[in-house]
């Protein structure tokens, strides 16, 4: 039986996750992040099809991964998997733009210092310094709807390592460089790269983490009828 203690620790859990940006160097033992894998893996998909990989490094592995990542945005081209969004319009471009500048501030970089905040991008692609990353994909031939039910795995992951005491950061940056990531991992052809989620242990003392996005007021996302 559901109970307002229920929804009460959700929407804890929902207000503590932020994007991590920086991390602790120790390692997040492997029956944590089984436990993460295993409660994300609950989310819900079109006909239980559950079409979500993860794959996930550690220690050398991901040291490995973050050279190799560095050196493809240096000399590649991006290539994702999925299309980029056309624009950003309105309210949505807005609450980017907020983000963005926000993060700025936080890591003391002047709004007109370009050479400044193309280095803060770059550690999108430095994962942050987090000790691990999960690799997300989906089967191809269950196209959007098999990505669509992965966004759900990925919510629930993030959910799963903040109630657990663990940061982390989904990236669509990463997934830019999808052919380079499967031939680095040798995943098939037949999976789409989705997204990376860089977590760890979270540093909250780096200025990175001192902020809070914020989310919009209920009458601009929900239309109730009737």
């Amino acid at each position: 039986m559901q109970t307002d203690i229920d929804i009460d620790a959700l929407e804890r859990i929902l207000a503590a996750r932020q994007s991590c940006r920086a991390f602790r160097p120790g390692p997040v033992p492997d029956e944590v992040i089984a436990r993460i894998v295993r409660a994300a893996g609950r989310a819900p998909s079109w006909c239980n099809a559950q079409p979500w990989q993860v794959l996930v490094t550690r220690g050398e592995e991901t040291a490995r991964f973050r050279e190799a990542l560095l050196a493809e945005v240096a000399n590649g081209t991006p290539a994702p998997d999925l299309p980029w969004p056309e624009g950003y319009p309105g309210a949505y471009g807005a609450r980017r733009r907020e983000c963005g500048l926000q993060l700025y501030e936080a890591v003391g970089i002047a709004r007109e210092d370009r050479a400044a905040r193309a280095e803060q991008r770059m550690e999108n692609f430095r994962l942050f310094g987090a000790p691990h990353v999960a690799i997300v994909h989906s089967e191809a031939a269950l196209g959007p709807y098999g990505a669509m039910d992965t966004g759900g795995f990925v919510t629930a992951f993030m959910l799963a390592a903040t109630a657990l005491g663990v940061g982390s950061i989904a990236q669509a940056s990463v997934a830019a460089y999808a052919p380079f990531i499967r031939a680095h991992f040798a995943l098939p052809e037949r999976r789409l790269i989705l997204c990376a989620i860089p977590f760890g242990w979270p540093d909250p003392e780096h200025p990175a983490n001192s902020f809070r996005t914020t989310r919009a007021a209920l009458d601009e996302v929900c239309d109730l009828r009737g």
